[in-house]
């Protein structure tokens, strides 16, 4: 299992499957889908891939995709602790 918390993780991970399958781009590609081009993005980690075309890609692999929650990273930053309570002051 790979954890993954960029889209340069991902891009890895996609590589990775696609290498241990023995496929070429082009065939991960036609398997998935989508472009060649559009695959060489994913790989290298471009952050504005679409998330539909993702999963197509994944599932091509026979890659699924869990969520899970995660602690935050020591000295994280907590968004409710920052901004206060606001939920209260509404209404």
């Amino acid at each position: 299992m790979m954890r993954i918390t960029s889209a340069r993780d991902l891009g890895l991970a996609v590589r990775q499957g696609r290498q241990d399958r023995n496929q070429t781009q082009a065939q991960l590609a036609a398997a998935a889908g989508v472009s060649r081009r559009w695959l060489s993005d994913l790989e290298a980690g471009k952050a504005t891939a679409e998330f539909g075309l993702i999963l197509r890609t994944l599932d091509a692999l026979g890659i699924g995709l869990d969520a899970l929650p995660v602690d935050p990273a020591p000295g994280g930053i907590d968004l409710d602790a920052l901004l206060g309570d606001t939920g209260s002051e509404r209404g």
